[in-house]
């Protein structure tokens, strides 16, 4: 029996692992399809364990496998080729697989010059290419023929028949035994278990800076209520999992499911915490039923604002009115739900003023959580040659959305990111007071802890001062205690004056 070794590669950005650490989900969907056809699997969550290039060559060596492959978004890119190199350098006759969105975009471009380290690219999904890809090189057969798989020879890309998406999703099985829970945490919710999970796959809209839709080919399947709601409940039973965050691009898309998968949420009554990502229209569209949110266990739900001007909604394609962002933020505050969203700057056309009416939307909607992140040019994506011009790395390590890669005509770089720290800086100056004062136990404790996971994790953390994180600490401490609350209240101001 070959081995299989799938290795989530060590990118730490400052931006997703914020709020905690969560399995690869990805990967764990493709050790459940390799399982299934006789392959040994390990998965080695490196960025987890925040093991560097040194123990994943010794990782890699004790491990034995025949097979290592990695996965890739964009920003991962490099740290999974280099992972993918390493496992040559331990053994040569070791084949070589990489997967992802950046694997499926880009292998044209990457596959030759990296001839001898990368030997093969999956392509889309990767559940029944990866298997089928194995058993042609185990059967010595022609891997061109497999479709959804790529490869370079003497610098010529050869690439198989395009596969259709697997149409029913009920059928896969993440490999969730395989997941070391020990590595894995929810900063928000001290001891607690988290997981990833995917009621759904892909997106039918075509946001101009988002790079789903191309991956999807924008089509859209989904899990039934009921296989969700099994696994859901498998998962707290069998592995003490209590907080999930749906994977989805667009859980929300079908209202009849949406709303069977809400009833048996409440029905199950399973002391679980849900969070999510969602569109502003089917906020606004479930306003009735937001309250069935709550009971079903959502606490926490990210919606794309992305833009104080109309004209830069229509420039991304989005399909909404900035009024409709706010009154979607209202609707999930008035449910007790936290609201999240980001505000995307760093256009070419980017100014002061601009940065400024960004900042003072951001206050005007009040969300609980929000994110000033900068424009970034996937070189797949629809708005990418009209950027091009701007684009002043191809440092594909720094496409995070938390690095400069855009020179505005306006601004320098510097100017750039220094705005985003002052638009962070204003906006949670007087969260931290008011956070303080939210009556809600759990709510009041979940926003100070993900505040505190932000300036200690996140890619801002280097430029918030001790004094700040100090009174955080000691709010924490008494944030459920009625006679030190007024007192902590104060030193925050103070501090933040």
């Amino acid at each position: 029996m070959k081995k299989v070794l799938l290795i989530n590669p060590p990118t730490h950005t400052g931006a997703v692992e914020a709020a905690g650490m969560w399995p690869p989900l990805a990967l764990l969907y493709i050790a459940g399809s390799l399982r299934k056809n006789g392959y040994e699997v390990e998965v080695y969550d490196a960025m987890a364990k925040r093991h560097d290039f040194a123990m994943i060559r010794k990782t890699i060596k004790e491990s034995g496998a025949d097979i290592v492959a990695s996965t890739a978004y964009t920003a991962m890119f490099n740290d999974a080729r280099t992972c993918l190199k390493i496992a040559k350098e331990v053994n040569a006759n070791i084949t070589t697989v990489i997967g992802g969105i950046h694997a499926t975009m880009m292998y044209n471009s990457f596959l030759p010059e990296n001839e001898g380290i990368i030997d093969f690219a999956i392509l889309g999904e990767g559940e029944l290419s990866f298997p089928e890809l194995l058993k042609a090189l185990d059967n010595k057969t022609d891997p061109s023929q497999v479709m959804g798989v790529a490869f370079s020879k003497n610098g010529r890309v050869i690439c198989g028949p395009q596969r259709k998406f697997i149409p029913d999703l009920n059928t896969l099985e993440p490999a969730w035994d395989l997941v070391n829970w020990d590595d894995y945490y929810f900063l928000a919710i001290p001891g607690s278990r988290p997981a990833l999970i995917g009621s759904s796959r892909g997106c039918i809209h075509a946001c101009a800076f988002c790079s789903q839709h191309k991956f999807w080919r924008q089509t859209y399947r989904q899990r039934s209520a009921s296989s969700l709601l099994s696994e859901i409940k498998y998962l707290f039973y069998e592995h003490g999992v209590n907080v999930f965050l749906f994977a989805d691009e667009y859980a929300t898309k079908d209202r009849s499911r949406w709303e069977e998968i809400l009833n048996g949420l409440i029905e199950m009554n399973l002391p679980i915490y849900l969070i999510m990502e969602t569109r502003v229209e089917d906020i606004l569209r479930d306003e009735e039923i937001l309250p069935k949110y709550r009971k079903a266990g959502f606490i926490h739900i990210f919606i794309g604002v992305e833009s104080a001007s109309q004209d830069t909604l229509d420039r991304f394609n989005k399909g909404i009115k900035i009024e409709q962002s706010k009154r979607a933020i209202e609707l999930l505050n008035s449910a007790n739900i936290v609201s999240e969203c980001s505000f995307i700057i760093g256009l070419p056309e980017e100014s002061r003023e601009s940065i400024q009416q960004t900042l003072d939307l951001a206050i005007e909607y009040n969300p609980d959580i929000a994110h000033f992140l900068f424009f970034t040019p996937w070189p797949y994506g629809d708005m990418y040659e009209e950027m091009k011009p701007y684009i002043r790395t191809d440092d594909y390590s720094l496409y995070s959305f938390v690095e400069v890669i855009l020179k505005p005509k306006n601004l320098s770089r510097d100017e750039l990111f220094e705005a985003a720290l002052q638009c962070y800086k204003i906006f949670y100056s007087p969260r931290l007071v008011r956070y303080v004062s939210i009556e809600d136990d759990f709510k009041r404790y979940y926003l100070l802890r993900a505040m505190k996971a932000m300036i200690e994790h996140g890619f801002i953390k280097d430029y918030v001062l001790a004094d700040v994180k100090d009174t955080l600490d000691e709010i924490l401490q008494k944030a459920n205690d009625d006679s030190g609350k007024g007192s902590s209240t104060g030193k925050a101001e103070a501090v933040l004056r």
